[in-house]
């Protein structure tokens, strides 16, 4: 199926430029592109196969996989390949979780879920051939496949990569690509990365944010210095694609998300968490299934509350809610506020053990201006927040970086300030 949508896509398109790299400053047309992955001679052997990296070759070895009826398994550079039983007939295609909950997962796909998801993204979010994508986002997570690799393969939407996303970088490749107009899918550290050298390409006509919340004063600051919208986007490995913001202003509250994808349908469960049904879900995690994920639903650890209209909000995860001496905070509440400080550009709150033996305490990591100290925004948590909800352990730090995907990890976090690690 993955292989017939794109020979149709490549047959309709034959003569346009389906891949720039501005790395190497070569072209590709849909054309010339199914020619090269099939002048390679055909895949015999058995197992996934595993497309890595952030450049063309990514895309030549993913359609030789399609091409020999083979499942794909996308890897980070330096992520190693899992080691797996043989895999159901029916399935496609795997991703790996980001993990940052916890351990890594497996997440098993057929071609029609896989396929579903570029389906509901383009179809939101209006994804356009002569709006090309800036591939600044990793190829192989779930975010840069559904929304750079699959709308060029199955959509014949074209894409331009960049070599990395450094304001320079991503200035020289938008003006050397010969295109006007782009779509920027990206990560909040990104954007204020640009928004601060000034450096967010003019051509840019869709924006698009995703992998962490993205801060209300950074989707402000952008929208007053550029007239630039950026969409929040929710989206899942499970399930991919779950909620956009397609509005045309900035929003007044960050737990807002979006309203579902199309042809996504979103539920609560008792216990207060985000449920997700729809053909683009997962057909299970592979080799351990659970109850979780199957039979087209995923049930999420993400605490929400929905909207009359049907905008989600997210009011944090059921497994991070803090247990301070028996009442319970979601670690986000906090870092909402944090992130109001003028001067705090990221933060992560967490919980630790508590030294009174009394459920946990309240710990802030904060990357943010270097005259800032912790007395001064213990006084400003004070002012907005309960006493109780107040961190008690706070380290400032250069720079909180987000891993390769965009994401903080708690449990990473957790564990270094457990142990005492820098």
């Amino acid at each position: 199926m993955l292989d017939q949508r794109w020979r149709k896509i490549a047959s309709a398109h034959s003569g346009e430029i389906a891949l720039h790299d501005a790395a190497t400053a070569r072209t590709w047309t849909f054309g010339e592109l199914l020619a090269t992955a099939d002048a390679e001679p055909q895949m015999t052997e058995a197992g996934p196969v595993y497309p890595t990296g952030n450049g063309v070759e990514f895309i030549l070895t993913l359609l030789r996989a399609w091409r020999a009826g083979r499942v794909a398994c996308p890897l980070e550079l330096g992520q190693t390949a899992p080691d797996l039983p043989p895999l159901p007939a029916d399935i496609a295609h795997l991703k790996l979780t980001s993990g940052t909950t916890g351990t890594a997962k497996c997440v098993a796909f057929t071609a029609a879920q896989l396929a579903a998801d570029p389906d509901a993204i383009v179809a939101t979010m209006g994804l356009r051939p002569d709006w090309p994508n800036l591939g600044v986002i990793s190829l192989a997570h779930s975010y840069g496949f559904s929304n750079l690799v699959l709308p060029l393969l199955l959509h014949g939407i074209p894409l331009v990569l960049v070599p990395a996303p450094l304001p320079a970088m991503v200035l020289a490749a938008a003006r050397a690509s010969g295109y006007g107009a782009f779509t920027l899918a990206a990560v909040p550290a990104m954007w204020r990365a640009w928004h601060e050298a000034a450096a967010i390409p003019t051509g840019v006509r869709l924006a698009i944010s995703a992998g962490a919340p993205l801060a209300l004063a950074l989707e402000s600051a952008v929208f007053a210095a550029s007239g630039l919208k950026l969409h929040n986007f929710l989206g899942a490995s499970e399930c991919g694609g779950i909620a956009y913001d397609a509005g045309t202003t900035p929003r007044s509250d960050a737990s807002f998300v979006g309203h579902p994808l199309h042809g996504v349908k979103l539920g609560r469960t008792d216990e207060g968490c985000l449920e997700v049904s729809g053909p683009s879900v997962g057909e299970t995690y592979w080799p351990h299934p659970d109850g979780r994920l199957g039979a087209g639903h995923y049930r999420t650890g993400d605490l929400v509350e929905f909207a009359p209209d049907g905008g989600l909000f997210l009011r944090g995860r059921a497994d991070d809610l803090i247990n301070v001496a028996g009442r319970k905070v979601a670690p986000e509440a906090i870092e909402l506020v944090l992130r109001q400080h003028a001067d705090v550009r990221e933060c992560l709150v967490l919980g630790v053990p508590s030294d009174e033996q009394r459920g946990e305490a309240v710990a802030a990591i904060v990357e943010a201006d270097p005259s800032l100290t912790a007395t001064t925004l213990r006084e400003f948590a004070l002012a907005r927040l309960p006493a109780w909800q107040v961190p008690r352990h706070w380290r400032l730090v250069e720079a909180l970086a987000a891993n390769g995907r965009g994401k903080l990890s708690r449990t990473e976090w957790r564990a270094r300030l457990v142990n005492n690690n820098s």
